[in-house]
């Protein structure tokens, strides 16, 4: 599975890292998750059957996008309530608080072990390899960070359980169930993420190491498997002329404009919040 991600910079030494919306895969996604416990109990047997030696790890994730599938119908349930009624002002509650979710955290998830293949787009007055390291930057940052929050919610879960004996909807409950789920796919995001700009840099020293090794007698060009192996690799680079004459139209005092901002995010299929985001985060 190819990943599209558009990296520039946003404001000062703030850089804006996005992946393009991709609906038809997203749609297929949610396609293939269960929907209903009967649908989930047959996945998780069938998975289960066929895949007996890592049958934890795989259901794990059939529960987890199964529970995910859950909390995305509730959402929308609160957005289409009527204005003033109490759902409709939980609604307001949760976009409050998803507002101080952090952009990093938002790419990080958009990026799931599916991804095998980068395609890294950036401003053309960049150089590639910097770009690349600033990914490898944040990724090797978001395992440290997302690891310790998740071992954090993940303490809090029993905690805010207790507030199940209440009347009203245990609101703390949900949130911190919300933001394990999340920090456990920021996660995996990074880890993939960093395994997927780094086994490059791996990848072409051995080559140079294979250069000095390789045996007279053998010829690469007799091997398709072994020629083809050499060249892949699980990004490419992609510097953009567009993304870089749109930066220029829109930059005033080292800082993109908004209205910039929603020209880029429509060129590159980017989700325009998130990537506001960047404006004023650290991280």
């Amino acid at each position: 599975m190819k990943a599209r991600l558009v990296v520039f910079p946003i404001r000062g030494r703030n850089w804006c890292f996005s992946r393009s919306i991709e609906s038809s895969q997203s749609e297929a996604h949610s396609s293939n998750t269960p929907s209903t416990l009967k649908d989930l109990w047959k996945k998780i047997s069938s998975k289960s059957a066929h895949n007996s030696g890592n049958s934890f790890n795989s259901n794990l994730e059939v529960v987890v996008d199964f529970a995910s599938n859950k909390m995305n119908r509730a959402w929308s349930n609160l957005e289409k309530a009527p204005a003033g009624s109490f759902k409709n002002k939980l609604h307001g509650l949760g976009l409050r608080l998803l507002s101080r979710v952090k952009p990093s955290e938002i790419f990080l998830k958009s990026i799931p072990k599916e991804v095998t293949r980068l395609d890294i787009t950036y401003p053309s007055s960049l150089n590639g390899q910097l770009v690349r390291r600033r990914l490898r930057h944040i990724a090797l940052r978001g395992t440290i960070i997302h690891k310790k929050y998740l071992y954090g919610s993940v303490t809090l879960l029993p905690l805010t359980s207790f507030f199940m004996v209440l009347p009203l909807p245990n609101i703390p409950f949900f949130w911190v169930l919300f933001r394990t789920y999340s920090h456990w796919r920021a996660l995996q995001g990074s880890e993939n993420l960093l395994r997927l700009v780094t086994n490059s840099s791996h990848h072409q020293n051995h080559q140079k190491s294979d250069k000095g090794t390789t045996d007279k007698n053998t010829n690469t060009k007799d091997d398709p498997q072994r020629t083809n192996n050499c060249i892949s690799r699980p990004w490419e680079l992609l510097p953009s002329e567009d993304l870089l004459k749109l930066i220029r139209s829109g930059e005033a005092n080292d800082s993109l404009s908004e209205p910039t901002i929603s020209d880029i995010c429509q060129r590159f299929n980017l989700n325009t919040m998130d990537v506001i985001k960047y404006k004023n985060s650290l991280y």
